[in-house]
């Protein structure tokens, strides 16, 4: 049984499904093996304890919203 693994920071119930659902498409249709068979992992982590280049998601997140 394959399995699918995807962390990231918080996400909606509605972007964690179509990830579910996109992962397991693209994937069984990249290797032959039926959708049935895959296991998806959705590992989320606080937006406080990931960073990237010394800024926390929380801030990105934060800093997009007021730039739209």
């Amino acid at each position: 049984m394959p399995v699918i693994s995807f962390e990231a920071g918080q996400l909606t119930p509605e972007v964690k499904a179509n990830l579910i659902e996109k992962l397991t498409v693209v994937s069984a249709e990249i290797t032959s093996i039926p959708k049935e068979l895959f296991f998806v992992s959705i590992k989320e982590l606080p937006d406080d304890d990931i960073a990237v280049g010394g800024i926390t998601v929380r801030e990105m997140k934060e800093k997009l919203a007021t730039e739209r």
